[in-house]
This record gives C-alpha cells, sequence and structure tokens, in this order.
C-alpha cells in the first residue's frame, strides 16, 4: 500500500500541519482522529490495515488530518469565542489547504469524510458546512451536542453553525439543502452508547430535512476500536 507522510506551514492555523496519505487511486475519504488524537492514530489503532483490502484494489484512497481540539473545544485556559475561532481557522485549513491538496492528489471533485467518536463529530460537522466538497461521510459513534459540552454555557452564531443538532433542524437555504440531498450521510452506534440519543436525534433531522441517510444502531456498547474496525470495514470495504 502506497503511504505518505506530508507537513506543511499552515497559513490559515499558523504552524505546521502533519498528515498521512494512504493509496495510489479511488475515491479520497478524509479521516478525523478521536478527541486528542494525531494523524497517525487510525493507523496505530489498526483501521488503515482494516480498509487496506479496498486501497489495494485501487478503489480507496486515505487521508489522515491532524486535529487542534486541544487548542480549540479542550482549551480551557481561554475564552470559548476564542476557542470557536480556533475552531473556524480549523475549518479554513480544511477548506483552503486539505480540500486542494485530496483534489490535486487524487483528481477527484469530491470527497468523503469519516471518524470515530469526536472524530465522527468533524466528519459530519465538516461535512454539512461544505456540501459542496464533502458527499459522503461516515460517523462511527459521533458526538454531536458539541457546544454546549465545551463552551461552558457561552453561545453564539458560531457554536450554532458548529451544532448540527442545533443547525440542522433550521436549515431552509435551498443551496445547502439542494446539495445535502445528493450527498450521502452514515451514523452507525452502538445502542448501549452514552452518545446513541444524540445520533438518533441528527437520523431525525436528516430524515425531516429530506437528506439521504442511514441509521445503523449495533447491538452493544460499541464505542471501542474493535467495534470501529468492523464499522470501517462494513462501510468502506465493503
Amino acid at each position: 500500500m502506497l503511504r505518505h507522510y506530508i507537513k506543511w506551514y499552515s497559513p490559515s492555523l499558523d504552524r505546521d500541519m502533519e498528515l498521512l496519505a494512504y493509496g495510489h487511486a479511488g475515491f479520497p475519504i478524509v479521516v478525523f482522529p478521536t478527541s486528542g488524537g494525531r494523524f497517525f492514530e487510525y493507523e496505530d489503532r489498526g483501521m488503515v490495515n482494516a480498509l487496506a483490502p479496498k486501497m489495494d484494489r485501487g478503489e480507496l484512497q486515505v487521508i489522515c488530518v491532524d486535529s487542534v481540539d486541544q487548542e480549540s473545544w479542550y482549551n480551557r485556559s481561554i475564552a470559548p469565542a476564542d476557542r470557536l475561532h480556533r475552531q473556524n481557522a480549523f475549518d479554513a485549513y480544511l477548506t483552503f489547504e486539505v480540500a486542494p491538496f485530496v483534489r490535486d492528489r487524487t483528481a477527484w471533485g469530491q470527497i468523503g469524510t469519516t471518524g470515530c467518536s469526536f472524530g465522527g463529530y468533524h466528519a459530519i460537522n465538516y461535512a454539512l458546512r461544505h456540501p459542496d466538497i464533502v458527499t459522503y461521510a461516515v460517523s462511527m459513534s459521533g458526538a454531536f451536542d458539541v457546544p454546549r459540552r465545551f463552551l461552558d454555557g457561552y453561545y453564539n452564531s458560531d457554536a450554532y453553525f458548529h451544532s448540527p443538532l442545533d443547525s440542522l433542524p433550521n436549515l431552509e437555504d435551498q443551496w445547502f439543502l439542494e446539495r445535502l440531498r445528493r450527498s450521502y450521510y452514515v451514523l452507525v452506534v452502538g445502542n448501549g452508547d452514552p452518545l446513541f440519543d444524540q445520533n438518533v436525534k441528527l437520523a431525525h433531522a436528516f430524515g425531516i430535512k429530506g437528506v439521504p441517510h442511514t441509521l445503523d444502531v449495533w447491538e452493544g456498547f460499541g464505542h471501542d476500536w474493535p467495534w470501529w474496525q468492523k464499522m470501517a470495514h462494513k462501510y468502506f470495504v465493503k
């Protein structure tokens, strides 16, 4: 399997950012790490190996980006508004740096996103904010009530637009709705996962808005790497 380590200075984030890119052909999937995870986590946890059959067939490419969660959502040393500002900078990094990199590398006009737990949040959140870029998103055990958990009661328009459970039910913009309805979203979660209810609520919002989606409920806890390996294999390999 082709594997490349890549690093560049990000003007959006004002620091170096690293990623790992796998595969030689096929649809590109951008992977977000779990809370505080790094760009090499997906490989270390056996997820890249789980997707190897499809990459070896030239049907899938995987780009594992780094996280800035410790500088944004988890950074209690700065004000909530500044945490959101850092998240917006990460969004800009993905949009103006990672997405063009993926297009140049793969020659695909659109991408997919995926992640586990907090990475699942990023995968869905970014996909909903940029349906012109992301046409397929798979969240495994995703958390979607992020602003209420991390902003100490603070709430503004940035928080709203980074909260799928708030923004999607109220979405009326036809530009977004038309593109969301041409895309596909997958929410995979165990029925014993504490985040189960958030996934059900988001699936309901997808349904109300007529957005194609699957809510795939697995029996049991489901919030761990052995489960996520099987989930990833189901949605990216079979």
